[in-house]
């Protein structure tokens, strides 16, 4: 698979391309394969630093660079593992550097670990997603740091990162209906395979979870295992007052700032992954708190272009916003931060979406009823499992929008340019629907993550 947006294919792609000729694509959810590998190479996922254990349906991501911007503003080191990556393969690791931001790993090191796993497994049957797992184990007991933060892949039980026996914190953030083939059909199904991270004895955190029957799976998984739990409205918790944000648990209150991440669903992330960091052991002071909160990054999650290629193809003015959410969970959090920016400042907004077909288009989509003016309806480059734009327009349709299929973002942007003469104010635009989406809109632009 080549690097979305680069001319020349890294060291790394080059060694995961064969890989890819090698070994099936998508999901085989077992432990066997993974620990069988992880024995040959002496066990390295029994080498690492405190890890800080992300499962979720939505906010996976944003919890994770929370924590991690909370551990290195208070000088802390820490490794993190996120998937999928956006434009490039090496997104997926970062190498915790002490007393400074942690940086993405170098190609070099990158692709030598690769040929390491890929040597020792020795063609025997396996994902390419265990061994990139492998990969991360490798590179993360081989680098020193105080903490290493590694989101679940899919689901947790059986996910290739479970093999984590000993987790400082276990964090289950919000569950709803996503990969349901391999999860489940109902969310306390879901809830069940992504408690599977929960450990014997260790600290669990429990994100806002809008389902109490994923809810009620969580707590008695919890209390089963005799896990210390805190969850959020009842053990912990944040809310916005005044313009600030107020976080509370039992250790205390703190009067912060509000998140950079826009939307309020950011403040449970947040008060997830303050809770979640003290809960690994980590003290954490108002300091560190503030910091973070005002440093956090997390591309491709309602994530502002404010330049870049694609911007000469916009409207003048516009607004343009690229996230990655492409459940009916992430579709009801990002409509409210549309229509939260929408009370503030008023303009048309614009969908551009594309979606895989493993998700539900139509249950995205409802959550914009009577917020979005027009639906663009675009393919996903290089996709197998894209939804056709024609099918994902009739969705779109059915949910009670205007929709209407293109060939490109850019072509998209050139239709909501042509009809902006009749707007009052320049439109709001958002590219949405999938992380491979984002990731071709982020390379096209220019501005692949750092």
């Amino acid at each position: 698979m080549i690097p979305r947006g680069q001319a020349a294919v890294s060291e790394a792609a080059q060694e995961i391309d064969k890989l890819m000729g090698l070994h099936p694509k998508g999901f085989d959810l077992s432990l066997d394969r993974i620990t069988r590998l992880l024995s040959i190479l002496g066990d390295p996922h029994k080498k690492l630093p405190p890890v800080i254990h992300v499962a979720g349906t939505n906010g996976k991501g944003s919890v994770t660079a929370f924590c991690r911007a909370l551990l290195e503003a208070g000088g802390y080191s820490a490794h993190v593992h996120t998937s999928p990556h956006l434009v490039n393969w090496h997104e997926r690791y970062r190498i915790g550097v002490k007393g400074g931001r942690g940086q993405l790993v170098d190609d070099a090191v990158f692709a030598e670990a690769v040929r390491r796993v890929a040597t020792a497994n020795d063609g025997q049957k396996i994902t390419v997603f265990e061994i990139l797992t492998a990969v991360t184990f490798i590179l993360f007991s081989e680098h020193p740091a105080d903490a290493a933060i590694i989101e679940v892949g899919l689901g947790g039980r059986f996910d290739a990162t479970n093999v984590i026996s000993d987790p400082a914190v276990s964090v289950i953030m919000p569950i709803s209906l996503d990969h349901q083939p391999y999860l489940g059909d109902r969310v306390e199904l879901i809830a069940a395979e992504k408690a599977g991270i929960m450990k014997r004895g260790h600290p669990v955190v429990i994100g806002k979870q809008e389902y109490d029957a994923a809810l009620d799976v969580l707590m008695s998984t919890a209390e089963r295992l005799n896990c210390p739990t805190a969850i959020f409205g009842q053990d912990y918790m944040a809310h916005e007052e005044y313009g600030r944000l107020v976080y509370q648990d039992e250790f205390g209150l703190a009067d912060l700032p509000l998140p950079r991440l826009p939307g309020r669903h950011q403040y449970a992330n947040a008060a997830a992954a303050i809770r979640a960091v003290k809960a690994a052991g980590f003290t954490v002071t108002d300091t560190m708190m503030e910091k973070a909160l005002l440093s956090v990054e997390w591309p491709g999650r309602l994530q502002r272009l404010n330049d870049g290629h694609l911007m000469a193809n916009a409207p003048a003015k516009a607004e343009i916003w690229v996230d990655g959410g492409h459940n009916p969970g992430a579709g009801e959090v990002i409509a409210e931060a549309m229509a939260n920016f929408e009370e503030k400042q008023p303009r048309p907004l614009f969908l551009i979406i594309g979606m895989i077909n493993t998700k539900d288009p139509v249950g995205y989509f409802k959550a914009f009823k009577g917020l979005a003016e027009k639906v663009y309806c675009v393919p996903i480059r290089g996709s197998d499992a894209m939804i056709d734009p024609v099918i994902l327009a009739n969705a779109a349709y059915d949910a009670g929008l205007v929709a209407e299929p293109m060939s490109t973002v850019s072509e998209a942007l050139e239709a909501i340019k042509e009809g902006a003469f009749e707007q009052a104010h320049p439109p709001r635009i958002l590219v949405a629907g999938s992380l491979y989406l984002v990731g071709d809109v982020l390379a096209d632009n220019g501005t692949p993550p750092k």
